[in-house]
């Protein structure tokens, strides 16, 4: 899948929006989760080099969240690096030229949007609260 392709795949299936933040670098896209505006994808153009590579040809790259367990294997595979301009310890950088096998893309967009999807506030158990408030009126007595 190219640039073009994974970015009509993300608008298809996850609740996203996408933005150019940098006027510096009008063709970095972030897109983001619709409601909490958090981060999942990026795309840029860059130079290979910046990826550890040992030219200046410039690539578009997509910068994915991932599982922290997960990214040292997946750096053994064609077209996918620690990540470009990112905590390398749980982002990595994606080549979107057709390099990476589209399931392999598809899955790794999943992950990304589960990882920084917004998290669940859990309700406080108030049956705890109030046993341990009945507790401390019963040993006041």
């Amino acid at each position: 899948m190219n640039r073009e392709e994974i970015k009509q795949y993300i608008l298809e299936t996850y609740a996203a929006t996408s933005d150019c933040p940098w006027d510096k670098n009008p063709n970095f896209e972030v897109f983001r989760h619709v409601g909490s505006k958090k981060w999942f994808a990026l795309f840029m153009d860059i130079p290979q080099r910046y990826l550890g590579l040992k030219n200046d040809t410039v690539s578009d790259v997509m910068n994915v969240k991932c599982d922290p367990i997960l990214i040292g294997s997946l750096c053994k595979e064609k077209g996918i690096f620690p990540a470009y301009h990112m905590n390398k310890n749980h982002w990595i950088s994606v080549f979107a030229d057709g390099t990476v096998p589209p399931e392999r893309i598809k899955m790794l967009i999943n992950i990304s949007f589960e990882a920084t999807a917004p998290k669940i506030k859990r309700k406080k158990n108030f049956s705890k609260t109030r046993q341990a408030a009945t507790c401390l009126v019963s040993l006041q007595k």
